[in-house]
């Protein structure tokens, strides 16, 4: 009976194991086999408008139709693209973006826009319609990614500075072969600034241990719970990986910003090895 039950325990153990195989054996042929992506890095091509989603009194998603319903943007982890419109004046404006969405979600890609009362770029946005077309080119960036190449990853972003590290999080938690940690602070001034915060919470949840977020506003509303003012060393160090070999540190938002948190992680210990910045 020891026998039986050792051999039923050995069975289920290989079992167990040839569906971790295959699941990573099948990610691994759709990151390397998938279809030739739909940007051209020389120049620009258009793609429709199809639906509009208005998330806030300035931030929409945008959601444009590729070519067939099978394809895909062919656009790197992390990296961006070049969108060009016309601005108040007419005069042609060139602004990068990232999408929110992968290579994973075929037919189709999401834009999540912040449009400013003044930005040249956020007038096209304003004014576009269902059917209308938006040119871009691409792919464009320095980063990098390949599952598993760090242990953990500390993010910081600021405002629209989300959108790059929302898609290299959501590359991480939905690759069954990466079992790389990822923390995310994120900062905007008001609460309602917070960009995709249904879709931060929902990854939260789902995998717990693997992925967690910190909230900072500068002006935060009665009862906030989160953190208070800008970003400071004493939340990197209490929110992100601390200094090592195998982290790295992700961060993207204003200018200011950057400059701000790069003394941070200087003084903290982060060698620029252990850097990077959108």
């Amino acid at each position: 009976m020891d026998s039986l039950q050792s051999h039923r325990a050995e069975m289920i153990s290989i079992a167990v194991a040839l569906v971790a195989i295959g699941a990573g054996t099948a990610y691994y042929f759709y990151i390397h086999k998938k279809p030739k992506g739909c940007l051209d890095p020389e120049k620009f091509k258009e793609f429709k408008l199809v639906k509009r989603t208005e998330l806030s009194h300035n931030v929409a998603k945008f959601t444009f139709a590729l070519p067939t319903p099978d394809s895909v943007l062919g656009l790197p982890i992390g990296q961006h693209m070049s969108c060009r419109g016309k601005d108040s004046q007419g005069e042609d404006v060139i602004k990068p973006y990232t999408p929110t969405t992968l290579d994973s979600d075929v037919g189709y890609f999401d834009l999540v826009i912040k449009m400013y009362p003044q930005g040249r770029m956020s007038h096209h946005f304003r004014t576009m319609q269902v059917g209308d077309y938006l040119a871009v080119k691409g792919p464009k960036g320095r980063f990098k990614y390949q599952p598993g190449q760090a242990r953990a990853y500390g993010m910081i972003a600021g405002g629209t500075g989300i959108t790059p590290m929302f898609q290299v999080a959501r590359a991480i938690l939905e690759n069954p072969i990466d079992k790389t940690n990822t923390c995310l602070i994120y900062a905007n001034v008001t609460y309602e600034d917070i960009l995709l915060k249904e879709e931060l919470d929902d990854m939260a949840r789902r995998f717990p241990g693997r992925f967690s977020i910190y909230y900072v506003l500068n002006q935060p509303p009665e009862g906030w719970n989160g953190g208070v003012g800008y970003v400071s060393k004493e939340m990197i160090q209490a929110h992100c990986p601390a200094p090592a070999s195998d982290i790295q540190i992700l961060r993207c938002g204003p200018p200011p910003m950057n400059k701000a948190m790069a003394v941070h992680l200087n003084e903290l210990g982060y060698t620029s090895q252990m850097q990077f910045q959108f």
